[in-house]
């Protein structure tokens, strides 16, 4: 027990990207100095510019940076932080980072390192709540590893059986055996895929529920011996074990079965003497409505502000309180709910090819403005990039409003109209969960994205949205043409001499090409694309987005451009990318002379030179603003400009033409 409280000043936090984010946040919001720590792929992250202080800790593998110990309190030595955050994953569930905190005299935010050593193994887990009250699967969790035993203690509980690694978690080392033919081969692979991912091939085996709900309840403790939770989460929709889709209240929960499940976590948490933010994990049987303890998960989780949504708490200020030793503010009756709140996680892969982790730049990031309840948690912005080293997660998105059925219509407009273009994301498939009848019902188990949703038509686009697209890239480059022309502007963009020979622009879309026809009318323009014919009008445009009228109908589309691709979003369409097919082999015969591009999506800081204007090599032209950090675009020869395109304050896309510069003597 903590006789006075411990004053903190700063805060080291052992994490990156969202989390980061996040505590930085409250760390701004208490009055308290933010450090972040950097690997070599996040130097130019969002999160390193927000923090009051950053310190870079080495290359990008998690190896060599974020999960060495050695270099995280090399840079609590050099920055004099008072405390650790260690946000989730990483080393936040490592009891030996948490002692060695103790060790080096720096407060770890988060649970006691006994606490976090008892749950580190699933099997002393189990038998720790059973022998506290708790209800705990039907299985075996016995030292003895040896094939008969396992087989034997399989038969016993009766199949189907969930094979499971005692060491950590993200579906490694798990498989579902539905009969005995099955049990030899699926002991030795989840052996060797819990070896290979966490050194110890250790395994339980649990009676397999087939209809089953992924049910949390938060858990908070204080070093008074205060414990108490704060509500539930549902996360049921899953795909590999991990979650996409989290809500609460859960659409089967009522008071009574809260209140079991309530006090069931808050004796788990005692159990362990718990002093910090966690979360006890349970499955429900949806057939029997019986619930079982799964897991202590002894940090915060990502789904945190689900339960901040709808309470109103700050848990990563409450996580600072406890860590400093103040008692918990509220007690148990002070718990309350309100409304609902639904959590999407917006993640880089391709949900129609088995869910593949996609990497690239973002081109574009960008969220709905003005909607009441809605909270983006992310760490991306327009030219950040997912690599291969970190998690494929690029945002969460949170939703809060009174009741369930307005939150997720809420949700789905908030997915129709969010922009990430440049990378390939699970959007379509957030979308799809939203507008399925059993979701919305609340009919779902753990198994309702691989049951009751057909995956490989994500993504595919009717003739009509593609065509659209094309129109508008078609129209989106006139556009930008038609503002370069300097020669015969009386005349019509793309004028010929010949009603009949209209241009053309050839596109790639997937595999899908894409062969346009069009020419410029007195006000509007005709398209020709696959036999069918389109009369469009251009309302409006600029760098980033378009208004077309097309058949008499108003559309508008964001595009984002990097070289000859096209990302092309409509807020029923969903995202194209459009692959501009070169006319020519050679693709510098069309770079304009003297011409001065953006090199990465920026915004337009300060205009140094105007049109007519004398300038040396060397000489500063532009300033640019990407990710925080500002650029001078310098030229690269002596001359006159000639053409000023770039205004203050705009966002252009990579390769906009910022200038021309008529170089002396050309």
């Amino acid at each position: 027990m903590k006789e006075q409280m411990t004053d903190i000043s700063s805060i080291l936090i052992a994490n990156r990207g969202e989390i980061a984010s996040r505590v930085i946040r409250t760390c701004r919001k208490m009055g308290i100095k933010s450090i972040a720590v950097f690997s070599e792929a996040d130097r130019y992250s969002p999160f390193v510019g927000e923090a009051d202080q950053a310190i870079y800790i080495g290359e990008s593998s998690p190896a060599a940076s974020y999960l060495n110990q050695d270099k995280i309190f090399a840079a609590v030595k050099k920055t004099g932080a008072d405390a650790i955050h260690p946000g989730y994953g990483f080393l936040s569930e490592n009891a030996n980072f948490a002692r060695r905190c103790q060790q080096e005299n720096i407060l770890f935010i988060g649970p006691n390192p006994e606490a976090i050593e008892a749950m580190g193994s699933k099997s002393k887990a189990k038998n720790l709540m059973k022998s506290n009250g708790v209800p705990v699967v039907p299985g075996y969790q016995g030292r003895d590893q040896r094939a008969e035993t396992l087989t034997a203690a399989a038969a016993d509980i009766g199949y189907p059986v969930l094979l499971k690694a005692t060491a950590g978690g993200g579906g490694k080392g798990m498989r579902i055996v539905h009969d005995q033919s099955q049990i030899a081969s699926a002991l030795k692979s989840a052996q060797r895929e819990a070896q290979s991912a966490f050194g110890n091939n250790e395994l339980i085996i649990e009676k397999y529920i087939a209809s089953g709900r992924h049910i949390e309840f938060q858990i908070f403790g204080d070093q008074h011996g205060n414990v108490i939770h704060i509500l539930e989460r549902e996360c049921s929709i899953q795909r590999r074990y991990q979650k996409v889709i989290e809500e609460s209240p859960s659409p089967v929960m009522d008071d009574d079965l809260r209140q079991k499940m309530g006090l069931a976590a808050v004796r788990a948490a005692k159990a362990l003497q718990y002093d910090n933010a966690g979360t006890v994990e349970f499955i429900f049987d949806d057939n029997t409505g019986n619930f079982y303890f799964l897991e202590v998960n002894t940090r915060l989780q990502v789904e945190h502000p689900v339960t901040e949504a709808i309470t109103g708490l700050d848990l990563v200020q409450m996580q600072i309180e406890s860590a400093q030793g103040l008692p918990l503010a509220l007690q148990q009756n002070d718990v309350q709910g309100k409304g609902y709140a639904i959590e999407a996680r917006l993640y880089a892969e391709d949900a129609s090819n088995d869910f593949l982790p996609a990497t690239g730049i973002i081109q574009r990031f960008e969220a709905p403005s003005n909607i009441e309840g809605l909270r983006i948690e992310s760490a991306i912005r327009d030219g950040s990039e997912i690599s291969i080293f970190y998690d494929p997660m690029i945002a969460k998105i949170i939703v809060w409003d009174q009741t369930r059925t307005t939150a997720h219509r809420k949700m789905s407009y908030v997915l129709q109209h969010l922009l990430c273009l440049g990378i390939t994301t699970n959007q379509e498939l957030l979308l799809h969960i939203l507008g399925n009848s059993d979701f919305k019902a609340g009919r779902y188990n753990t198994h309702f994205i691989q049951n009751k949703l057909s995956l490989k038509s994500l993504g595919e686009k009717s003739m009509q949205q593609t065509a659209f697209a094309a129109i508008s890239v078609c129209l989106f480059r006139w556009r930008q043409r038609n503002g370069r022309r300097t020669l015969l502007r009386s005349l019509p963009s793309g004028w010929r001499n010949n009603f009949y020979a209209p241009q053309k622009e050839t596109y790639k879309s997937e595999d899908q090409t894409v062969s346009v026809g069009y020419r410029a009318k007195k006000e509007s323009f005709e398209f020709l694309i696959a036999d069918q014919t389109y009369d469009a009008r251009l309302i409006s445009g600029n760098q980033r987005d378009i208004q077309i009228e097309i058949d008499g109908f108003r559309h508008h589309f964001d595009i984002a451009q990097k070289e000859n691709a096209y990302f092309v979003h409509h807020a029923e369409g969903g995202t194209i990318q459009l692959d501009l097919q070169e006319r020519f082999p050679v693709n510098e015969s069309e770079k304009i002379a003297g011409g001065y591009e953006s090199p990465m999506p920026s915004q337009i800081v300060k205009v140094l030179v105007s049109k007519g204007q004398s300038v040396k090599s060397g000489e500063g032209l532009i300033v640019l603003s990407s990710m925080k950090m500002e650029s001078t675009i310098e030229a690269i020869e002596d001359g006159v400009v000639e053409e000023v395109y770039a205004t203050e304050g705009e966002n252009v896309q990579a390769g906009f033409l910022l200038l021309k510069i008529d170089k002396l003597n050309r």
